[in-house]
């Protein structure tokens, strides 16, 4: 019983975390419709930016957001700060369930990319792993690839800046621990970025819709915050399928707020996903059993 009450916290925590990053995505969605992207990460980067400063203070950490990693940082900022964007426009495009098969194209990518940009070892179920995650957005189009949107090359493109940045996290992790630089940075830079582009595309919002905006930053802080907290119980190897809960809350976010209902093809390809997902997890869990002593985890500060 008391080794499994670190894994009921840890699977607790990820089910928030699905659920805060769900909401967060469908903030943005709803933002789509009606803003450009600075009006809603000017705020928000700002947000998550400043709580960071905060936390440095609440969690009496001398380190501060100084990073030994620089460049490393820069590249992930930058690919974070092109991501959202890309990732905004997606929502805008997409159905929202749908984005969730390019989300998950993330890791699977990170995973393949990791040899030949971390010098890490690529194994064989990687490589399985990502062909069946192809397959699960190519049944997407029942048609043909002719079917292809722009919706689709946009979300491929986020999936792809994500990609850096995750990698950029993994190396700047193998330098330093300071997981609250890694959140400061990108969410800086995001808010600069965003504020410089403000003037042009600026919209007069009513105090409900800036209500929204600085909610957005709160709720991704608390996500980020969360995950933190799932991957001091559990290792990161057993907290990333549970990510993946993720699609049934977009799914229910989805039928709730934006009156979509996902095609069968939405769910083939979700499934595709997980199996891919629990394809590249079940190898992880055979080379590093579950230690009995609490983990050290490196957390994907994303």
């Amino acid at each position: 019983m008391l080794l499994a009450a670190p894994a009921a916290i840890g699977a607790g925590l990820m089910v928030l975390y699905t659920l805060l990053i769900t909401g967060a995505d469908a903030i943005t969605k709803a933002f789509a419709a009606s803003y450009a992207a600075p009006q809603l990460f000017a705020v928000s980067g700002g947000i998550v930016a400043g709580l960071s400063l905060l936390a440095t203070r609440v969690l009496r950490d001398d380190r501060g957001v100084r990073t030994h990693a620089p460049r490393a940082m820069a590249l992930r900022s930058v690919t974070t700060v092109a991501g959202a964007v890309a990732f905004f426009h997606a929502f805008r495009l997409l159905p929202f369930a749908e984005v969730f098969l390019f989300i998950a194209l993330i890791p699977i990518f990170a995973g393949i990319l990791s040899g030949p940009v971390l010098s890490e070892p690529v194994r064989p179920q990687a490589w399985g792993g990502l062909a069946l995650a192809s397959m699960g957005v190519l049944v997407l189009f029942p048609s043909g690839l002719s079917s292809i949107g722009l919706g689709h090359l946009v979300a491929l493109l986020a999936a792809l800046l994500g990609t850096v940045s995750m990698l950029a996290a993994r190396y700047i992790c193998r330098i330093e621990s300071n997981l609250l630089a890694q959140v400061f940075y990108p969410n800086a830079a995001l808010m600069v970025v965003m504020a410089l582009a403000l003037p042009f595309v600026f919209q007069p919002m009513p105090l409900k819709d800036l209500a929204w905006a600085f909610s957005y930053g709160v709720i991704l802080f608390g996500a980020r915050w969360v995950l933190v907290g799932a991957m001091r119980v559990m290792p990161a190897y057993v907290v990333t399928p549970l990510i993946n809960l993720q699609f049934l809350w977009m799914v229910l976010f989805g039928i709730l707020f934006f009156a979509e209902t996902p095609a069968a093809s939405v769910f083939l390809g979700a499934g595709l996903m997980i199996a891919a997902s629990a394809m590249l997890m079940r190898d992880q869990l055979r080379l590093r059993p579950m230690p009995a002593s609490r983990p050290k985890s490196v957390v994907p500060a994303e």
